[in-house]
């Protein structure tokens, strides 16, 4: 997959999905199973959305 998130994206990602899974499991609604989609792409760098969109916030070297 090509890389398409940057850093500042990437860490706002992570940081979101890791707020929303325990708060979804805190209050027992499956609607914390969305931190799952911020944590997969800030950790692979790579999200579909942006592609579809032709969005790339990844610094090229």
């Amino acid at each position: 997959m090509q890389k398409n998130v940057g850093n500042t994206d990437r860490m706002i990602r992570i940081i979101a999905g890791v707020i929303i899974l325990p708060l979804g499991a805190y209050y027992g609604s499956w609607w914390g199973l969305v931190g799952l989609v911020p944590l997969f792409t800030g950790l692979t760098q790579s999200c579909v959305l942006y592609k579809l969109l032709g969005i790339n916030t990844c610094k090229l070297k």
